[in-house]
């Protein structure tokens, strides 16, 4: 959880903020959707793994869907200083050039050029409402 504010500097280095770096040494970094990063614990990367493998190879979309996810995904390594080295074609992907968001989304990380994180974020602002009811229909619980 948790919204964050980094420079990303000319060679692709980001420090991720401590709390999620816990204790780990490695990330897995991908292409996410939305033109934004997604980030992954090396457990959490493999619950995803396993649940894309159950998507059939014969379905199109499932083969364009795994070769953009998988091509782009690579292991990074934390420096002393907390550091990571995204690859310059997950950079060139997520459009980051100065100014980043880090986001805690549930299972993963995202990491989102300030621009176009903001204009994301003003664009669906105001469907938030709508978004909700349609996601929760039927629920009886309420957030």
């Amino acid at each position: 959880m948790g919204e964050y504010h980094h420079n990303i500097d000319e060679k692709g280095r980001i420090v991720l903020p401590g709390k999620f770096r816990e204790d780990r040494t490695k990330i897995v970094v991908t292409r996410g959707l939305e033109k934004c990063l997604y980030l992954y614990t090396t457990e959490d990367w493999q619950k995803v793994v396993t649940k894309l493998d159950t998507l059939p190879f014969t379905k199109k979309d499932a083969r364009t869907f795994m070769r953009s996810f998988f091509a782009g995904a690579s292991v990074c390594e934390f420096d002393k200083m907390g550091r990571i080295n995204i690859t310059s074609p997950l950079v060139s992907y997520a459009g980051l050039t100065k100014e980043c968001v880090i986001i805690g989304v549930n299972d993963r990380i995202e990491i989102w050029d300030e621009k176009a994180y903001n204009a994301y974020m003003n664009e669906n602002a105001s469907k938030l409402e709508d978004i909700a009811e349609n996601l929760f229909e039927g629920y009886s619980e309420t957030l």
